[in-house]
């Protein structure tokens, strides 16, 4: 709720739980150092022998991607549909969890009795396939969860989202709504993935050299598109990148992505082959600094050197913070010689999200009694509710929610509950919730104003300094040059320490070492305008 990704959503019936979901969520600019965000998992923690199973909608990592640390805490049925699970055994694998997981395949119009719970999946058009939605029979009425879609009526994979089986659905009334908010702010119909086509046509019978398409790893229904076009025009297709050759070798395998006999080649061997005959599939689209389309434009990989007569297709919309890392590998590509396609006016991606209209056969097809938008920032939950109004839902039986605040229903009423508390549980390299605002407003501030060590060290008897303060400061000024500056903190350091007579050592430490920081602190931001951490060290002799 109020954000694009950690997904993570619990129905709850007297002492039986039911896991929608369980994702990440990629770090903000205001998060130096931190890998991933999870949701916070200890509700579900503590009530751990009441998870009767966990369902997942399809296979992007803000809907899999906390599952490694739930399962860790969870011993909990894990259920998806094949694709997905394929994707969750890899993910668990490379953690040493797949022995101990316990994962079940679940297909549109299967029905899996989960405590009170009876949940239907299904078939529902997203940016990957095999994505579904659940209809969950509850002792409370019909609840309808539509996870990520759009209504796309000629999908590359030839299976439109089947909205008569909603419509079977909502003859049983709907008492609940959720339903993805991602594209409130677009008016109309968001375009068909098939509408890509021509443009892939286009682009492969211009292009005279090499072709490089980086897209999201898990955008496979594009990775076949790709595929096709390539063989269309004599090209072998070599893939780049850790996380596109994972997702292409399960998909593969389970069917879902399909190389034309001949047109598969291994990545060291497109040096052998003419240029007008080389495509590469990459990773890399969003910036990532560690991806096969960074180190491209880096001139550091391996495998394959831009240079003069390459087209390069970034078939993906910018996320939301990554501008500036996409622009700096669309710069390096157009340096080292490339013709870079990109951008939304180049036509080269949709959205696997709904838009207004979409979002508005929904609700008027399932008619729910009560409705909750999900899957967006605040912005978006807003227009989606708005939408709901003016297409009849009473305002009063539309709730906006904030992570952490339950709804609680019944047969006949809907009450917002009582607060959960929540915190945002953030993953440093191997490090699981121990970085907090703290550290992160440190971090913060060591980026933008460096620090300062001072190690003081004071006669135990006297309480006065035995020598000089000892400074040293890194990212914030250098010495020689700032020698006035250093030299009155010396004295506001030995002022600071002056007058502390006998007593007990730690609290005078500790006393000392707050008088240090408070001093020079007001000393730097008065001379600089700059506010860097001071850590004092301060030693008894």
């Amino acid at each position: 709720m109020g954000e694009i990704g950690r997904n993570c959503l619990v129905l709850e019936y007297q002492d039986n739980i039911l896991v929608i979901d369980a994702g990440i969520m990629f770090p903000s600019d205001d998060m130096p150092g931190v890998d991933l965000v999870i949701p916070d998992f200890q509700y579900l923690v503590e009530r751990r022998d009441r998870v009767r199973g966990i369902i997942i909608t399809h296979g992007h990592e803000d809907h899999i991607g906390g599952l490694p640390y739930l399962l860790s805490e969870v011993k909990a049925p894990v259920y998806a549909t094949p694709l997905t699970r394929g994707l969750i055994e890899a993910k668990l694998r490379s953690r040493g969890l797949r022995d101990t997981a316990d994962l079940h395949t679940l297909r549109p119009g299967d029905e899996v009795d989960l405590g009170p719970f009876q949940v239907t999946p299904f078939h529902v058009n997203h940016s990957i396939p095999d994505a579904v939605g659940f209809a969950i029979r509850t002792p409370v009425g019909l609840v309808m969860h539509t996870g990520d879609f759009k209504i796309d009526h000629t999908p590359l994979d030839g299976r439109p989202m089947d909205l008569g089986e909603l419509a079977v659905f909502s003859s049983e009334g709907v008492r609940l709504l959720l339903s993805d908010s991602t594209n409130a702010e677009s008016a109309g119909y968001t375009a068909s993935e098939s509408q890509l086509e021509d443009t892939f046509q286009q682009i492969f019978g211009r292009a005279k050299g090499r072709i490089v398409v980086a897209t999201f790893a898990s955008l496979l229904s594009r990775v076949q598109l790709v595929i096709e076009t390539a063989a269309r025009f004599g090209r072998r297709v070599a893939v780049a990148g850790r996380s596109m050759e994972e997702n292409v070798a399960i998909a593969e395998g389970l069917g879902y992505v399909r190389f034309p006999e001949g047109v598969r080649v291994p990545l060291h061997e497109i040096g052998s082959l003419p240029d007008e005959r080389v495509c590469i599939l990459a990773t890399g689209s969003q910036g990532e600094p560690n991806a096969a389309l960074a180190r491209m434009a880096a001139g550091n990989f391996r495998s394959v050197t831009i240079r003069e007569g390459d087209t390069v297709v970034l078939s993906a919309k910018a996320i939301p913070g990554n501008e500036t890392a996409i622009y700096r590998n669309i710069d390096g590509l157009f340096m080292r010689g490339a013709d870079v396609i990109y951008g939304e006016k180049a036509g080269i991606h949709v959205s696997g999200h709904a838009a207004q209209e979409e979002l508005k056969t929904i609700l008027n097809l399932l008619r729910p009694q009560h409705f909750v938008p999900v899957h967006g920032e605040y912005r978006m939950l807003h227009l989606h509710a708005r939408m709901a109004h003016e297409m009849g839902i009473p305002q009063e039986n539309t709730t906006i929610l904030r992570n952490g605040l339950p709804l609680e229903l019944d047969q006949r009423t809907a009450a917002v509950g009582e607060r959960v508390d929540i915190e945002t549980v953030f993953i440093d390299g191997s490090v699981v919730g121990d970085v907090g605002a703290s550290i992160l407003r440190d971090r913060v501030a060591l980026a933008q104003d460096g620090f300062v060590v001072v190690r003081v060290a004071v006669d135990r008897a006297s309480g006065q300094l035995l020598a000089g303060p000892e400074i040293a400061t890194q990212g914030f000024v250098h010495a020689p040059t700032a020698a006035s500056m250093l030299e009155t903190a010396e004295s506001a350091i030995a002022d600071a320490v002056r007058g502390n007579g006998n007593g007990d050592s730690s609290l005078a430490a500790e006393d000392i070492s707050r008088r240090v920081k408070r001093r020079l602190e007001n000393l730097f931001y008065d001379e600089t305008r700059r506010r860097p951490v001071v850590v004092p060290m301060v030693t008894y002799a």
